[in-house]
């Protein structure tokens, strides 16, 4: 290892899991340094993004315990509500993250800063698009056999997602405004719940990047330097792809690669992640509703497109590209 050897992970998510582990299982020490943050009651990790996680820690089993989402019931715009298969796995946050856990065990003092939780360093800024917050609230399900589907909704003024839960509750997320005046206006959810708590306060729900997202002897990841709305259900995944590219660059640096270039790499490809998640939202936003919250929020999404489109517009083809958990030359053709 060339001038590289321990790393310090603040945050202790799914991006600085998966960081810890990767950059352990390449020789590089690790301290972590946890945080306080509230952790989110109900997550739904994707068939995928499980995957993905397994494969990052060599743990095939992992969440094999747990139900299974089968169904994926949607009710968007004027259609009618429609039945689709799903593969997922419901599970709180703080559950997850137990699962995850890796032992703090750095003697070195650190060469390398990773920020998976916080605020970024003050050489970056957040950039959000969009002023979306979402509220979250635990429910019952009045009809059991609803218990393996998750369900979502557009309303007036937002959307509504139902993630079930232990035995016949589940975590209803309301995004647009506070749970109960959302639910009151709901034709598909609405029937099917019973509210048991008061909507928690609201929390970001509007996609934001950090940028830039690496400098010299630092990186954001995780929650720090990307956020997804949770319309497209990927941040899970995202979570995982982004420390699986944080950790390579990491390893190629201390395996003396071009400092500068891996890091300008990093930045850039968790800009057209971004860009890509806007398109995909943009599709969502366009059919959801046609009043005036959709409107705003789908230009919200545009300008999020052209700030990222102009950052983009003269990086030039990416000059790396990952081959499994490694990072590697690209070799380009005239």
């Amino acid at each position: 290892m060339v001038g590289l050897r321990s790393v310090l992970i603040r945050g202790d998510g799914v991006a600085a899991a998966c960081c810890a582990h990767l950059l352990r299982d390449a020789g590089i020490a690790v301290h972590i340094e946890r945080s306080e943050r509230p952790k989110v009651p109900a997550l739904l990790v994707s068939d995928p993004a499980l995957a993905l996680i397994r494969d990052v820690l060599g743990r095939p089993e992992l969440l094999a315990d747990r139900p299974r989402v089968r169904r994926r019931i949607v009710a968007w715009g004027d259609a009618p509500p429609t039945a689709l298969p799903h593969g997922a796995v419901a599970i709180s946050e703080a559950d997850l993250l137990d699962r995850l856990k890796v032992d703090d065990g750095a003697d070195l003092p650190p060469d390398f800063v990773i920020h998976a939780a916080g605020a970024p360093p003050r050489s970056a800024t957040r950039h959000r698009f969009g002023g979306r917050t979402a509220s979250s609230a635990r429910v019952r399900l009045l009809d059991p056999a609803d218990s393996d589907a998750c369900w979502i909704e557009a309303v007036a003024d937002g959307w509504l997602f139902v993630v079930p839960g232990a035995e016949d509750t589940a975590w209803l997320l309301a995004v647009g405004g506070p749970c109960e005046p959302l639910l009151a206006r709901s034709r598909l959810i609405g029937p099917r719940v019973e509210l048991l708590s008061a909507g928690a306060r609201g929390f970001d729900a509007a996609p934001r990047l950090v940028a830039p997202s690496a400098g010299d002897g630092w990186l954001a990841c995780g929650a720090t330097a990307i956020g997804f709305d949770p319309i497209c259900g990927d941040g899970t995944a995202q979570a995982a792809r982004a420390a699986i590219l944080a950790s390579a660059v990491i390893v190629a640096i201390a395996e003396g690669g071009d400092r500068a270039a891996l890091l300008k790499h990093y930045d850039l490809a968790l800009t057209a992640s971004l860009r890509r998640h806007l398109v995909l939202c943009a599709d969502f936003y366009r059919s959801g509703g046609d009043g005036a919250w959709w409107r705003t929020a789908l230009d919200d999404l545009q300008v999020g497109h052209r700030w990222c489109t102009d950052r983009l517009a003269h990086a030039g083809d990416p000059a790396f590209e990952l081959r499994g958990f490694r990072l590697r030359r690209r070799e380009l053709t005239a």
